[in-house]
């Protein structure tokens, strides 16, 4: 798919909100299938659970990896680095930095040629730190640490940078002793013994996280413990094979 940018930098044939100082209302162009209620926020105050995130603050909300990295992609970007600046059994540190192409925000403009000195020194760079360490994930994830760093620094690089203020799903605690009530992943599905929904409920992950499982294949991938080209086609839960499911089961049981 092309993405065509006008003078300005912004994605042609798309409907914009715009702050009253006439900067991009970023948070408004969240696309709502994206966000979901804070079940730990609701908890937490002894209140009942929202069926939807109709209505709710920012801070009652929570928002899914894919949300951030549609954003970032509505914004523009041409890179991203991650620097390792800690890394032990028990704790990763993870820094993103994100390469912001020029658009009228920045005071540049996107008609500046690609690859061209004034196009390159105009980009805006913007960094961010995360840690992911054995106390803030849950027993699952601890196998992760650089990949669960590596996205909640990511997402809290958009996310500042975009000055939108819902908490990534990805940025939660999700250890059992963490001091704000963990966010538990909960398997809408009718057959709670199935291959599918015991891997969902083995990796902590509810039905919206299912980017953040693609990331965990990657640190299969890049561990060489499951190398399957064809999940790259996968976009949900469905898409995975059955016989798939028991594969990456048995490797991460």
């Amino acid at each position: 798919m092309t993405y065509k940018r006008n003078e300005k930098g912004l994605l042609e044939e798309t409907d914009y909100k715009f702050n009253e100082d006439g900067s991009v209302d970023w948070r408004s162009m969240i696309d709502p299938k994206h966000l979901y209620p804070n079940k730990g926020w609701f908890e937490s105050r002894g209140e009942p659970m929202p069926r939807s995130p109709e209505g709710l603050a920012d801070n009652q909300l929570l928002i899914k990896l894919s949300g951030i990295k549609e954003l970032a992609k509505l914004r523009g970007f041409d890179g991203v680095t991650y620097d390792v600046i800690k890394c032990e059994k028990d704790h990763v540190a993870v820094k993103c930095r994100i390469h912001w192409i020029p658009n009228f925000e920045s005071g540049t403009y996107y008609s500046l040629k690609h690859g061209d000195d004034d196009f390159f020194n105009s980009r805006v760079s913007f960094e961010d730190i995360a840690n992911a360490t054995t106390d803030n994930t849950n027993s699952f994830a601890q196998k992760f640490l650089e990949t669960i760093a590596a996205n909640r620094a990511f997402v809290r690089c958009v996310r500042n940078f975009l000055n939108v203020h819902i908490v990534g799903a990805d940025e939660i605690d999700s250890s059992q002793g963490n001091t704000s009530p963990p966010v538990t992943k909960e398997v809408k599905r009718p057959d709670k013994l199935s291959p599918i929904n015991l891997l969902m409920e083995k990796v902590d992950l509810g039905e919206e996280d299912f980017s953040t499982f693609k990331d965990i294949l990657r640190g299969l991938w890049k561990n060489k413990q499951y190398q399957n080209e064809t999940a790259a086609d996968w976009e949900s839960w469905d898409d995975i094979p059955k016989r798939e499911v028991v594969k990456i089961l048995g490797i991460i049981d």
